[in-house]
């Protein structure tokens, strides 16, 4: 299998005995060499020596001394961040340990979300090792990038947010067609490539691009005229790839077994449990979950419900043991989606916290 998504520097991780994921110090000159970190030509002379010495050493102690010494409070105050972000990962062993302390202890300290989708990255580039199916590998690059969410002809197409923005704002040349655009010069529209059997393999040879557009349609409709109306569930569809990943996500980071299973509507009238995988979709299950009212629009935002069910009823609470939990994933108001996966970390029922 080609190495997919190389920004994850996953080759750079050692595993553990039980698949967690150990840093590196070539995992963290990675992090060393982004742009937040690396120096710029007016970097001052002590930025570069620190710089320089954290890629030599990169689990050095670095006092609050050495950082006054950096002349721009940009970088004092991303290496600040940074060496936190460092230390709280090494003190907890794993990225899968950090990930999931972070969201339950809630620490005072702000870490940008930046790092933590970085670090889902990492754990998902984990999960999909070995997998050979592109669709479930481009339903994973939901849990650490925000989507752009279109309908079209009846189809729920997902395209990933920046890189749709920078296509539709260089044509697809990069810098030289920014200047092109601010020239007034016209480009021709770039296409993004849905996701399908026949173009797989080039999904796996596209690196960072992060350019294939996910189709989410979970079901098609079929007018047959004389009030016949023919609903066929998508065999590739995007939302069962989805629902397959989390699979993966919660087995992985919560040792329980689940299905997930996407669904049109919920209709159960014992209706006990229910999360949602993004902040839209959270207010709007709750809204319903409690009988109020939910404006046209905001339903219309709704993309898809999921069915999850524990296999063993002995992993949940007692007084739920045995009902389904309901999912909701919603785009926003701009029609952007992003996923947030610590929800199933945080939210489902568990008889014991993992």
């Amino acid at each position: 299998m080609p190495d997919f998504w190389p920004a994850s520097a996953y080759p750079q991780l050692a595993h553990d005995a039980h698949g967690g994921l150990l840093p590196t110090p070539g995992w963290w000159r990675t992090w060393l060499d982004r742009p937040e970190l690396a120096p710029v030509d007016d970097s001052c002379r002590s930025e570069r020596a620190l710089h320089e010495r954290l890629r030599q050493q990169p689990t050095l102690a670095v006092n609050e001394a050495t950082l006054a010494q950096l002349a721009d409070a940009d970088a004092r105050a991303n290496y600040r961040v940074f060496l936190k972000f460092r230390d709280a990962v090494l003190a907890a062993g794993t990225l899968q340990a950090w990930y999931t302390r972070w969201f339950r202890a809630a620490p005072a300290w702000p870490c940008p979300p930046l790092f933590i989708d970085l670090v889902a990255q990492s754990i998902a580039r984990h999960l999909m090792d070995g997998v050979d199916d592109a669709h479930q590998v481009r339903a994973a690059e939901l849990l650490f990038r925000a989507q752009r969410i279109t309908v079209q002809n009846g189809r729920v197409l997902s395209a990933d947010r920046d890189a749709a923005d920078l296509l539709q704002d260089t044509g697809g040349l990069g810098s030289l067609g920014r200047l092109l655009v601010q020239g007034g010069a016209p480009l021709a529209p770039v296409q993004m490539q849905v996701l399908s059997d026949d173009n797989a393999a080039a999904y796996w040879a596209s690196g960072d691009r992060h350019h294939f557009v996910l189709d989410l349609t979970h079901e098609v409709t079929h007018d047959l005229s004389h009030g016949l109306v023919l609903r066929m569930a998508r065999t590739r569809s995007g939302l069962k790839a989805l629902a397959q990943v989390l699979v993966r996500w919660v087995q992985h980071l919560l040792g329980v077994e689940v299905t997930v299973t996407p669904l049109p509507q919920v209709d159960d009238p014992a209706w006990r449990w229910h999360l949602g995988l993004d902040a839209e979709a959270t207010a709007l299950l709750n809204a319903l979950y409690q009988g109020e009212a939910v404006e046209p629009e905001q339903m219309k935002r709704l993309i898809s419900l999921f069915r999850l069910e524990f296999i063993h009823p002995q992993d949940m609470r007692a007084d739920v043991a045995g009902k389904p939990v309901y999912l909701g994933l919603a785009m926003a108001a701009d029609g952007t989606l992003k996923l947030k996966p610590q929800n199933l970390l945080l939210n489902l029922p568990l008889a014991h916290t993992v």
